[in-house]
């Protein structure tokens, strides 16, 4: 398998060739060069493996430079029942006939972006010690994604992780999570900004191929291609669960923010999983919502970016909708070049008049935007019919789910983390306590270590600069010396 830039500036890379990197070195994302299509005969295969033997199957025609036993290593020592509470990984539970709740929060963190953080730590960590290399991982938060990558990294030799996320717009917990870890080889940076402030600053050091290869800088970030291709696992193992035969269609419904988790599910799909519905949830952030209305894209300032109730989608500038739109105008870099142009220069791009806005149906995708008030609603609601107690993210999943609903179309909603980690929320929908699992109890109160940051680039590289030696040139990424 070869990997392309979607604004097409890159030669073609291989698989360990781009696992370390996030931006290409034309500033597009790292895509594959096609996706495979699965027969019906592997489709039926599939539906009898583990987790970690389906991820196997599903991996290695990504990461075909990989050896096959040392891939399988990997993954079978990330996908444990000790890591994710159950042999399952990411149980299927079923709410009512036609609705089911896909478990992706048993993980370290308690979100469901272990699943592929974890899988990427011992990845990266391979591959480091293969070359004898080490890494910088720069990365952005709006609150899983940071606590996630860290505790999925803290042990990893060779690593050191630089995390920004925005200050005093994370809940409680997540904060506590991400700031209470005193490894040597963690910094976290509370930018004063929203997220899409430190997710332009990562970018920006990113795009400075210079700094980047002489502090060995790379990302975890969603914008990280191993990251998403680790997601599309799941998608087949939650369909398995809710089907009997594979002839039969489901729906899924993800929460969205940086448009990561969603496109793992249009992968899926292009790869011939039998999916009907993609629907795209957002709450009051709603640009991703507008877009699959209406062909305008438009996203919003630090101003107009709202704190919300479910702060890990408080983004306006999807990172991932890139990779989707190159699909969506048929992997035409050019295209994709000058859109990308257009939105720098006026801030949005249009696609209404064109065939695109009908494609958005035939890939399946619809969307909806859930409100505060939906998600209190939606979260009382699971209590009350359900016996769960679900996170405020996963309640705007459920209640833009509710209006997509096909009969004899299974609906299967993405749980996104658990309840714990948004507990006033909680107890304004419901009136008590969210559960919190054991090992947590004391979160809050732990000491917690950070350093306060204006959204500035120059000091981040400054920052950066002072805790890190320069790598040999020796050490610098492959790829970008072929750029």
């Amino acid at each position: 398998m070869k990997y392309l830039s979607t604004r097409g500036g890159m030669p073609p890379a291989r698989f360990t060739e781009i696992l370390l990197g996030g931006l290409a070195p034309d500033g597009g994302l790292v895509v594959p060069e096609r996706y495979p299509r699965i027969d019906a005969a592997t489709l039926a295969r599939w539906r009898t493996l583990s987790y970690p033997a389906l991820a196997f199957e599903i991996l290695r025609l990504y990461a075909d430079d990989l050896p096959a036993a040392e891939l399988r290593a990997l993954v079978d020592a990330t996908y444990t029942a000790e890591t994710f509470g159950s042999a399952e990984i990411t149980p299927l539970h079923a709410l009512e006939p036609g609705l089911h709740l896909l478990r992706l929060s048993n993980g370290p963190t308690l979100a469901f972006k272990d699943v592929a953080m974890q899988l990427l730590g011992r990845l990266f960590e391979y591959a480091l010690a293969r070359e004898g290399r080490e890494l910088n991982i720069l990365g952005a938060t709006s609150g899983d994604t940071g606590s996630a990558a860290e505790y999925a990294m803290r042990a990893r030799r060779g690593i050191r992780v630089f995390m920004l996320s925005p200050y005093g717009r994370m809940s409680a917990f997540q904060t506590a999570q991400m700031f209470s870890l005193d490894d040597p080889n963690i910094f976290n940076i509370a930018v004063d900004g929203v997220f899409d402030d430190c997710q332009d600053m990562v970018k920006a050091v990113s795009a400075d191929l210079l700094f980047k290869q002489r502090y060995a800088i790379g990302t975890v970030n969603s914008i990280n291609w191993a990251r998403v291709v680790a997601q599309v696992v799941y998608y087949f193992k939650g369909y398995f669960a809710a089907t009997a035969d594979d002839a039969q269609r489901v729906s899924f419904a993800v929460p969205s923010g940086n448009f990561g988790n969603v496109l793992a599910g249009h992968i899926a799909r292009s790869m011939g999983l039998p999916i009907s519905r993609l629907v795209v949830a957002t709450n009051e952030n709603d640009v991703l919502d507008e877009f699959f209305r209406t062909g305008r894209y438009r996203p919003r300032g630090t101003a107009e970016t709202h704190h919300t109730s479910s702060p890990s989608m408080d983004i306006s500038k999807a990172s991932n909708f890139e990779r989707f739109v190159y699909d969506l105008f048929g992997g035409d870099a050019q295209r994709v070049a000058a859109l990308w142009r257009a939105l720098d220069e006026r801030g949005e791009f249009d696609v209404s008049g064109g065939p695109e806005l009908a494609r958005l149906r035939e890939l399946g995708f619809v969307s909806g935007a859930s409100r505060h008030a939906d998600r209190l609603a939606a979260i009382r609601a699971a209590r009350e019919r359900y016996g769960i107690v679900i996170d405020t993210h996963t309640a705007d999943g459920l209640h833009v789910a509710q209006g997509w609903r096909e009969p004899g179309v299974p609906m299967i909603c993405l749980e996104t983390a658990q309840a714990a980690k948004f507990a006033d929320t909680i107890r304004e929908a419901i009136g008590e306590e969210p559960p919190r699992p054991p090992g947590f109890e004391d979160l809050e109160r732990r000491p917690q270590r950070f350093d306060r940051m204006p959204a500035d680039v120059q000091r981040l590289k400054e920052y950066i600069a002072r805790r890190c030696e320069p790598l040999p040139s020796a050490l610098d990424c492959k790829l970008w010396d072929r750029a």
